[in-house]
C-alpha cells in the first residue's frame, strides 16, 4: 500500500468535498474530511470491485449508511474511476445531476443503495449480507465459489442511534452474517452538540455483548485501517465485524473541526485556506493531482484484471451447472404465468384471505425458486410460512424462511438490502396495523423502486376482540398515499391469487397485501379467470347491471360480500370491486371508464377504513360507509355491525 499516495488523496477527496459545498452553498463537510482516510484505503486497496461494471456479481458492497455525507462516496467512485466525472462532481446537488443531495440507488453508478434517512443503510447493508450468504450456499460449488464477496457499511452516531440500525445489528449476530463490516465512523459528534449530550454507552462493550466482533482503531491511521479491513475480511468467526474508527470530524478546516459546527456546511467560508494547508494548488477547485490519477488508473485496471479471472470460473461454473446459472440469471415471472400454477378456487365456501395468501404463497414458491420471505415472529398468524423451504440460519442458509423476530423496521430495511442485491424475491409479513413501525423503509423501497412484497395481515376491525390498538382503520389510506406503492385489498381466494402474482411480477416497485383474518365468502357471478385478470388491474365489474345502469356500488376487501349483498334485487345496481386503487389508475382511461362510466353519478363506496381517499372515486353526489374513527373491542361482526359496515347500510344508501 502506497501511504504516501493515499495520504495525498485522502486529502484530494477533502478538497472536492470542500469544493462541491462551497459552490452550492450546501450539504455536509463533516463525514468527508473526517472519514476521508477510510475512504482512501477502502476504495484504493480494500474493496473488491471493478469501477467498469459497477454490478458485477461479485463485488464487494459498498453502503454509506450516513447519506448526509454523499460527497464521500461522490469523491471516492470519482477517484477510482466510476463513470462519474469531475463535471458530475461539480454539480453536486444541482437539478438533474448524478451527485444529488443524499445517495439514489439507480442515480449514480457504484452506489448500492438509497442513504439519508439515518440508520436504513445499516439495515440495508444487513440485507445485503444476508442475500449474499444465501446466494453463496446455494449457488457456489465445491469446484467454483462464484460468490465470496463482503459487505462493507459506513455510519455514524446518528444511524447508531436510531432504534433500526440496532434492531439489524442484533439481527446480524444471532444469524452469524460474518462476511458484514461496519465502519463506525465514531467522531464523539453529532448534529447539535457533541455526544456525550445524548449517549454514554461503550462502543466496543455494546458491540462485542451484541455478539459482534469489535476492534477500536485511529480512524486517521492508514496502516491501522487497512490492518483491521484485512482482518475482518479473512476472519470467519460466525461474527459480524464492526470497526470502531476514532476520527475528528471536518478534519482538516481547523476552524471547526471536531465540533458540532463541522458537521454541515459550517466550514465552507474556510476553504481556501483550509485547501491550501492540505497541500491542494492556491487557485485551483475540483483539483487531483496526476500522480493520484495515475495510481487509481493503474488500481482500476488491476480490479479489472481479477473481474476477468473471476469471469472465466464464472463461465467454468455455468458449463458445469447449467440449471443454476438459468435459476440465477432467471428474472421474474409475468403475472399471467405465475396465475397458471395457482389451481382456481370454488365458487362456493369462504376462506380468510391470510389463510388463501399462505397456500398461494407455497404454490408460487414450488414455481420461484428464489422466492423467500420472512416474519417478525408471527408466521403462525400471517400464514406466510414456505413448507419445506428451511429456516435461514448460520448452521443452514439455504433456508427460505426468514425470522426477523419482532424487528419490524429492520425487517423492512433488511428486506429493502436483499432486494437492492436483486439475487432473491423478497417479502416479510407482520399484522397491517404495524405497517407504521417498518413503514420508513416501505417509503424507500417505494422511492427506490424495490420489489418488495409486504403480506400483511389483520387488515381491518375484523381482527374484533384485540380491540383499537390492533385494528387499522387509517392505516390502507396511510399506505395508499405513498408513491408508487400499490396497494391491494383482495376480496377473497381468487383476487388473492392474482394479488400475490402481481406482487411477485412486479419489478419497479414494492407492493402491499392487505389480507383478513377472518373468513370472507368466495365470490362467484363471474368466472375465476375474469376476476383475475380483473384484480391484475386493480378493479373490475364484478356485479354487472341487468337493467339500465342507476347506480354503482364500490368496495374492498371484506367489505365486497356487503356491497354485493346490499345490491340484490337492484337490478339498475352495478358492483365494482377495486382492490388496488394504484393499479386501477395506471390503466386507460377507457378501461377506467367502462368500470365506472361518468355518466353514472349515483356511487356508493364502502371499506372499513377511514373515508378521505374514496372521493375520487364517487365523487361530490356519492355517499361513503367508512369508519372515521378508532374501533372497538368486541367480536369482528360485532364490531361492523356497531360501525354501520353492514349491507342493510348498503342498500339503505341506495334506496
Amino acid at each position: 500500500m502506497n501511504n504516501t499516495l493515499l495520504s495525498k488523496a485522502a486529502n484530494e477527496a477533502r478538497g472536492l468535498a470542500m469544493d462541491a459545498v462551497h459552490k452550492c452553498s450546501s450539504g455536509h463537510l463533516g463525514l468527508p474530511l473526517g472519514a476521508a482516510e477510510i475512504g482512501a484505503v477502502l476504495f484504493g486497496q480494500a474493496l473488491q470491485c471493478d469501477p467498469a461494471d459497477p454490478k458485477w456479481l461479485n463485488r464487494d458492497r459498498f453502503v454509506l449508511s450516513a447519506g448526509h455525507g454523499s460527497m464521500f462516496i461522490y469523491s471516492w467512485l470519482h477517484l477510482s474511476g466510476y463513470a462519474l466525472s469531475i463535471d458530475d462532481v461539480s454539480k453536486f446537488r444541482v437539478l438533474h445531476s448524478i451527485t444529488p443531495g443524499h445517495p439514489e440507488f439507480h442515480e449514480t453508478p457504484g452506489v448500492e443503495c438509497t442513504t439519508g434517512p439515518l440508520g436504513q443503510g445499516v439495515g440495508n447493508a444487513v440485507g445485503y449480507a444476508l442475500s449474499s450468504k444465501m446466494a453463496a450456499a446455494k449457488y457456489n460449488t465445491a469446484e467454483h465459489k462464484i460468490i465470496d464477496s463482503h459487505i462493507f457499511a459506513l455510519a455514524g452516531d446518528g444511524c447508531l442511534q436510531e432504534g433500526v440500525a440496532r434492531e439489524a445489528a442484533s439481527f446480524a449476530a444471532h444469524n452469524g452474517l460474518d462476511n458484514l463490516i461496519l465502519i463506525y465512523d465514531s467522531n464523539d459528534v453529532t448534529l447539535d452538540a457533541m455526544a456525550n449530550i445524548t449517549q454514554s454507552e461503550d462502543a466496543l462493550k455494546l458491540w462485542r455483548a451484541l455478539g459482534w466482533d469489535a476492534v477500536q482503531i485511529d480512524g486517521h491511521d492508514l496502516d491501522a485501517i487497512a490492518k483491521a479491513i484485512q482482518r475482518a475480511k479473512k476472519t470467519d468467526n460466525g461474527k459480524p465485524k464492526i470497526i470502531i474508527a476514532k476520527t475528528t470530524i471536518a478534519k482538516g478546516i481547523p476552524e471547526v473541526a471536531g465540533t458540532a459546527k463541522g458537521h454541515g456546511e459550517g466550514g465552507a467560508k474556510f476553504v481556501d485556506a483550509a485547501k491550501k494547508a492540505l497541500g491542494i494548488p492556491e487557485g485551483t477547485h475540483f483539483h487531483v493531482s496526476e500522480d493520484v490519477k495515475a495510481y487509481f488508473a493503474d488500481l482500476k485496471a488491476k480490479r479489472s484484471r481479477i473481474h476477468k479471472r473471476w469471469s472465466k470460473m464464472y463461465k467454468e461454473w455455468s458449463a458445469a451447472n447449467p440449471a443454476l446459472k438459468a435459476e440465477l440469471e432467471a428474472g421474474s415471472a409475468s403475472a399471467e404465468d405465475l396465475l397458471k400454477v395457482i389451481p382456481e378456487y370454488p365458487a362456493e365456501g369462504k376462506a380468510a384471505t391470510r389463510n388463501s395468501g399462505g397456500e398461494i404463497l407455497n404454490h408460487l414458491a414450488k414455481a420461484a425458486p428464489k422466492l423467500i420471505t420472512g416474519s417478525a415472529d408471527l408466521f403462525g398468524s400471517t400464514k406466510n410460512y414456505i413448507k419445506d423451504g428451511g429456516d435461514y440460519s448460520a448452521a443452514n442458509p439455504k433456508g427460505r424462511n426468514i425470522w426477523f423476530g419482532i424487528r419490524e423496521h429492520a425487517m423492512g430495511a433488511i428486506c429493502n438490502g436483499i432486494a437492492y442485491d436483486g439475487i432473491f424475491q423478497a417479502s416479510c409479513a407482520t399484522f397491517l396495523v404495524f405497517a407504521d413501525y417498518c413503514r420508513p423503509s416501505i417509503r424507500l423501497a417505494a422511492l427506490a423502486k424495490l420489489p418488495v412484497t409486504y403480506i400483511f395481515t389483520h387488515d381491518s376491525v375484523g381482527v374484533g376482540e384485540d380491540g383499537p390498538t390492533h385494528q387499522p382503520v387509517e392505516t390502507v389510506s396511510g399506505l395508499r398515499v405513498i408513491p408508487n406503492l400499490d396497494v391491494i385489498r383482495p376480496a377473497d381466494a381468487e383476487e388473492t391469487a392474482a394479488a400475490f402474482s402481481a406482487a411477485f411480477s412486479r419489478t419497479d416497485g414494492p407492493t402491499l397485501l392487505a389480507l383478513s383474518r377472518q373468513d370472507l365468502p368466495h365470490q362467484g357471478g363471474v368466472s375465476a379467470t375474469t376476476r383475475r385478470e380483473g384484480t391484475l388491474k386493480g378493479g373490475y365489474v364484478l356485479v354487472q347491471e341487468t337493467a339500465p345502469l342507476e347506480a354503482i356500488v364500490i368496495a374492498t376487501g371484506s367489505e365486497v360480500q356487503w356491497a354485493v349483498e346490499g345490491a340484490k334485487g337492484k337490478p339498475g345496481v352495478r358492483v365494482v370491486s377495486l382492490p388496488c386503487f394504484e393499479r386501477f389508475d395506471r390503466q386507460s382511461a377507457e378501461y377506467r371508464e367502462s368500470v365506472l362510466p361518468a355518466s353514472c353519478t349515483k356511487r356508493v363506496a364502502i371499506e372499513a377504513g377511514v373515508s378521505g381517499l374514496w372521493w375520487k372515486y364517487v365523487g361530490t353526489q356519492g355517499q361513503i360507509i367508512a369508519i372515521d374513527r378508532f374501533g372497538i373491542s368486541a367480536p369482528g361482526n360485532t364490531v361492523f355491525k356497531e360501525l354501520g359496515i353492514t349491507a342493510e347500510a348498503v342498500a339503505q344508501a341506495l334506496a
